[in-house]
């Protein structure tokens, strides 16, 4: 294969793959592939957009978080162009007046004050 067909394989790639307008402060669902041995399975997150990175496209990121069962907040940063990363969606589209909610790690509780656009 040449470096142009190379080129439109992976462009084919990231069309196909419908990735929706994800702002900080919005409750997300992320499907991720996982790899066990030769075993593969869809896994979900659920949880809360606290920060958004990079600017071009095989660079955007998103860190969700959620607060498990146990009361312990877990974290996980998702490359948007990942292939591990099969859909996401979005669940609900709270109004936010900052881009980074770094302060929901030690306030919870303004979690609950977050209200619908």
């Amino acid at each position: 294969m040449t470096k142009e067909e190379t080129k439109e394989v992976k462009e084919k790639k990231t069309e196909a793959r419908e990735i929706p307008a994800i702002e900080s402060g919005n409750i997300v669902r992320v499907h991720q592939k996982i790899t066990q041995g030769d075993k593969t399975r869809t896994q979900i997150f659920e949880g809360i957009v606290i920060a958004k990175r990079g600017k071009t496209k095989p660079d955007k990121t998103i860190t969700v978080r959620k607060v498990s069962d146990g009361g312990y907040g877990v974290e996980r940063i998702f490359p948007l162009e990942s292939p591990n990363v099969l859909k996401i969606e979005v669940i609900k589209t709270p109004k936010t007046r900052r881009s980074k909610l770094y302060f929901l790690r030690t306030q919870p509780r303004k979690l609950k004050e977050l209200k619908d656009k």
